[in-house]
């Protein structure tokens, strides 16, 4: 396999975002290629890059304004998600009658989990989400590999099975014990890797958090406010129901679902074909891998599903 694979599209929609809103955010997981598309979009523009986990960029932008204020073409802050301080200086400069700049801002987590961004840049922000590889992107014959392994680029590219597998074990650490204290979130990371695994085993499944929260032996309020937490850092998906106040046998609670599919499998324990073949997960890991390649297409987030107390199913976005 290559070590880079273009995403024409992605890249299509983000170069359209920069033209039209002084402000784009791109959003996705910690790992999913932010960080490379960016630096193939600015390859050929004038273009300024800030890493807000290199401390010398830290430093640098301890002064927003005046670090900022004066540069021209496209500005890049990379995990923005560290300094919210930054949204209001953002919101002064994306206001200048004069604009010199427009600004890129990868973020590994949603608005409503960094609440100023959404409440600081309305009307000057546009958004772009972005996932780890699609189907589209990596072709129809690496498709059973895609779906084992996740889209996650270092994932899907290892050189074998145990290599894809212990890097996404590591991910799962990493993410669990350092990332998220980068979003101001202080939680256990033992009770929520429980969690994230028993949402992994009601993967697809419509959720309960009571249920939950007395297999874990948590408050209902604590398993919510957890899993709030995981969607919001883009690793678990909440699938709202699109229901009308016209009967009462409609499903009217969230489904959920672990993102990428090799990290669902490696929370599973079945990283292998012959693993997850004979999991009892086997079809809500493929009815995940199937919605995800559907909004990957799509470009949005906003995706509803409809179901009836008697089994019947669909997904709209």
């Amino acid at each position: 396999m290559p070590k880079w694979i273009a995403r024409p599209e992605l890249e299509a929609r983000l170069r359209n975002a920069l033209r039209l809103a002084p402000i784009v955010t791109l959003l996705g997981p910690r790992q999913c290629g932010k960080t490379t598309l960016a630096n193939h979009i600015v390859e050929s523009i004038q273009s300024r890059y800030f890493d807000l986990e290199n401390p010398a960029d830290e430093a640098r932008l301890a002064e927003p304004m005046t670090a900022l204020e004066r540069l021209q073409g496209l500005v890049i802050i990379d995990e923005v998600q560290r300094a919210p301080a930054l949204f209001p200086v953002l919101r002064v400069l994306a206001d200048r009658s004069r604009q010199t700049a427009r600004f890129l801002l990868l973020g590994s987590a949603s608005p409503e989990l960094v609440r100023a961004s959404s409440e600081s840049l309305a009307g000057r922000v546009a958004f772009v989400d972005m996932g780890g590889f699609g189907l589209r992107e990596v072709g129809a014959t690496a498709m059973r590999r895609l779906w084992l392994r996740g889209g996650f680029p270092r994932s899907f590219l290892a050189r074998g099975e145990a290599e894809s597998g212990a890097w996404r074990r590591d991910f799962i650490r990493t993410f669990l014990e350092r990332d998220l204290r980068s979003f101001g979130i202080d939680i256990s990371a033992r009770a929520l890797r429980r969690l994230w695994t028993m949402l992994a085993h009601y993967h697809g499944q419509v959720w309960n958090a009571s249920e939950i929260g007395r297999s874990l032996g948590e408050a209902h309020t604590t398993i919510r406010r957890h899993a709030d937490v995981l969607v919001g850092a883009l690793v678990v998906r909440e699938l709202q129901p699109w229901f009308e106040n016209v009967g009462k046998r409609e499903i009217k609670s969230p489904k959920l679902y672990v993102r990428d599919t090799g990290i669902l499998h490696s929370l599973l324990g079945a990283e292998s074909f012959e693993a997850l073949e004979s999991h009892p997960k086997l079809g809500a890991s493929w009815e995940g891998f199937v919605i995800e390649q559907v909004l990957n297409v799509v470009g949005t987030r906003d995706a509803y599903f409809w179901g009836t107390q008697s089994g019947r199913n669909s997904i709209c976005s």
